[in-house]
């Protein structure tokens, strides 16, 4: 398994590029990239990096039939030109244009759409792999990030061509066993997110799953009893993720998804939780 990351914010004062040589120079061997162009190629290949997933979002799920028809083209135009220069697995959302839509009427708008996306990915050898974050709060509204959902979608679109990012954090936070669901979606799995969850006991005490009502309203990336973090430092046990997707046969990417507030504030910070992050797989990852 290569060790990987995603662009994360940094770039905006190092420039897309300067973050893809920095990886390079940092011992990375992928890196997820935006939407990919002519020239976002020419930087990951210049760097000797190998590509990871490829942006590929859409405002798909709209109630608006014409929006949504648009979308899906423009989505299909971004998936051709992002496999015509080499890309491979695609990174998506299953975001809702109304945050306040339930999931259920948003799978029916989902039916609509993505058999036909999920398709044209098949036909230009492409896998979409779906990130399972719920979306924020209050709502939630986000498809895909629940093993109630991956039944129903999988079920609706059955092929290989779709798939999972396993994101073991998102189910953290969700109360969900990632254990369980990697025991169950494993055969599922096209990408790894690298990114971890602690979780405050004493302040889930206080205020339970759905956060303060009067106090601290919580974490830059969490809520009061829960945030995300680097590798090693929350709930995952990155020895078993590795063993179990090793017993699936995955040799993709683990990319860090840089979400950590401790690490965050300026590029130096999240320079030193990607290459933490980096060191604690790297201690789980047969060489």
């Amino acid at each position: 398994m290569k060790i990987s990351m995603r662009i994360p914010g940094m770039a905006r004062e190092m420039g897309t590029d300067g973050v893809i040589r920095w990886a390079a120079e940092n011992g990375f061997g992928a890196i997820d990239t935006p939407p990919l162009n002519e020239e976002i190629k020419k930087w990951v290949d210049d760097a000797g990096l190998a590509l990871g997933t490829v942006d590929a979002m859409g405002g798909v799920l709209t109630a608006d039939a014409n929006k949504r028809q648009e979308a899906v083209a423009k989505l299909k135009a971004s998936m051709k030109q992002s496999a015509d220069l080499g890309a491979k697995v695609l990174f998506t959302v299953f975001g809702s244009d109304d945050a306040t839509r339930s999931r259920k009427d948003s799978f029916e708008l989902w039916k609509l759409a993505y058999p036909e996306v999920v398709e044209h990915a098949e036909g230009l050898g492409l896998k979409i792999a779906i990130e399972p974050w719920p979306g924020g709060p209050p709502w939630y509204p986000n498809l895909g990030c629940t093993p109630e959902m991956w039944r129903a979608i999988f079920k609706e679109v059955p092929s290989p061509a779709l798939g999972l990012c396993f994101d073991p954090s998102h189910l953290v936070r969700m109360q969900i066993d990632y254990e369980r669901a990697l025991h169950e979606f494993g055969s599922r799995i096209v990408h790894v997110h690298a990114k971890d969850t602690e979780v405050n006991e004493e302040r889930l005490y206080e205020c339970g799953i759905y956060g303060d009502s009067v106090g601290n309203p919580g974490y830059g990336f969490g809520e009061r009893w829960w945030r995300y973090c680097i590798p090693g430092t929350g709930e995952v046990d990155w020895n078993l993720m590795v063993t179990r997707l090793e017993d699936f046969g995955y040799d993709g990417p683990l990319s860090v998804e840089l979400e950590d507030q401790r690490f965050w504030n300026t590029p130096e910070l999240q320079q030193e939780g990607l290459l933490r992050a980096k060191e604690h797989l790297e201690s789980v990852i047969r060489s």
